[in-house]
């Protein structure tokens, strides 16, 4: 009889990392990671901002031969880019690769540079989220520098958890370090800091989306001031704190003849009595007749599931800058909730009979899992 192998998914594999490392030194994890089967090939990702010296230094003294990725979003503060250099030179790494944003989507995006100042989520996912994602497509975890200190959304951060952006597993050995933890490294070590810290920069990102820090505000306040947005992208999809997914209302059957709605809380039965525009996915968004950013809610068909102008026609309606509700509607599947999410759609809108032969549980899996065209060799 062949032997069955079961092998643990992806929540019970974070978990027994926790348990396993729970009383672990930050660079005992940091060492131990990098050999750890559990997490296959790790790779660091650095901003070589306020704090990251201290883990740089760390790696650099772990395994300095460690792949260290560094997202260049051309919109870095100078002193950033001479920091970068200096501390790489200085610590010996061998391995940094220079990350940046595709040059052919840059120009068809944002080709003046502006994009930022009219919908910070679409350029943090063009300079930022997109370069980092397909950098790590050859890893299977990666190393951050993040703390619990660093704010709220942070505030019960572990070593180990899952990347809600596809399917690796990210290190944060430093988490429970508080900042004092981190000036004492640094000191002790006589690593070189940061010129803008000295400023009143304790987080430090793209020059035209950060601002200096008065005493007493969150270490993070100064990042896209003003604004809800408190995250890039990188370590939660989309700009935006990720929900914690419950699991399905158990009262709630898909009826024969009715929408099913897909949303991030699961199945539900169509709650919208407002007026919709329909746009089939080749719409002409430059026709003035449209009104596209006065309705309330724009409604993308999907005339088969391998038709993909839905996402791109999604994205761009984002770009533009339209903030009402956005619902994919048709021959959508599980496997692209993922994507649908990243386009911008809000919901998506599917019959009965799909909603039975692809419950939630399978909807919910797939948001954190590979997207299908990554799964056929192909980039999402």
């Amino acid at each position: 009889m062949a032997q069955v192998v079961t092998i643990p998914t992806r929540p019970a594999r974070v978990a027994a990392l926790n348990n396993r490392y729970r009383h672990h030194a930050a660079i005992r994890v940091l060492g131990d990671a990098l050999r750890d089967p559990d997490l296959g090939r790790v790779a660091m990702v650095s901003s070589f901002g306020a704090d990251s010296v201290a883990l740089l230094h760390m790696i650099s003294v772990v395994d300095r031969n460690t792949p260290v990725l560094f997202i260049d979003t051309q919109m870095l503060f100078p002193e950033t880019l001479a920091y970068q250099q200096e501390v790489a030179a200085r610590l010996g790494l061998t391995d940094l690769r220079i990350i940046r944003a595709n040059p052919t989507s840059l120009a068809a995006t944002d080709p003046d540079g502006d994009l930022h100042k009219r919908d910070t989520d679409a350029c943090c996912d063009l300079r930022k989220t997109a370069p980092l994602n397909r950098a790590l497509g050859d890893f299977d975890s990666w190393i951050t520098g993040r703390k619990r200190f660093q704010g709220e959304t942070r505030a019960t951060l572990e070593f180990f958890e899952p990347d809600p952006a596809g399917p690796r597993i990210k290190i944060n050995p430093l988490a429970h370090w508080t900042a004092r933890d981190v000036a004492d490294y640094i000191a002790n070590n006589d690593l070189p800091r940061h010129p803008l810290v000295a400023k009143g920069y304790p987080s430090i990102g793209c020059a035209p989306c950060t601002s200096p820090v008065a005493e007493g505000e969150d270490p993070r306040a100064g990042r896209w001031r003003g604004q809800e947005k408190t995250e890039c992208g990188i370590h939660f999809v989309n700009g935006k704190m990720q929900r914690i997914v419950p699991s399905q209302p158990a009262a709630f059957v898909p009826e024969d003849g009715l929408p099913v709605i897909v949303r991030d809380t699961g199945f539900g039965p169509e709650d919208w009595t407002g007026p919709i525009l329909d746009l089939a996915p080749d719409a002409d968004l430059d026709d003035p007749n449209l009104h596209l950013m006065d309705a309330p809610m724009i409604r993308v068909s999907f005339p088969s599931f391998s038709d993909g102008r839905g996402f791109t026609l999604a994205r761009r309606l984002r770009v533009a800058g339209y903030k009402g509700r956005l619902r994919a509607q048709g021959h959508v599947i599980a496997d692209q909730f993922p994507m649908a999410r990243r386009s911008g759609f809000d919901e998506i809108e599917i019959d009965a009979d799909l909603a039975r032969r692809q419950p939630w549980d399978l909807w919910q899996r797939s948001a954190g899992s590979l997207s299908y065209l990554n799964r056929l060799g192909r980039k999402a």
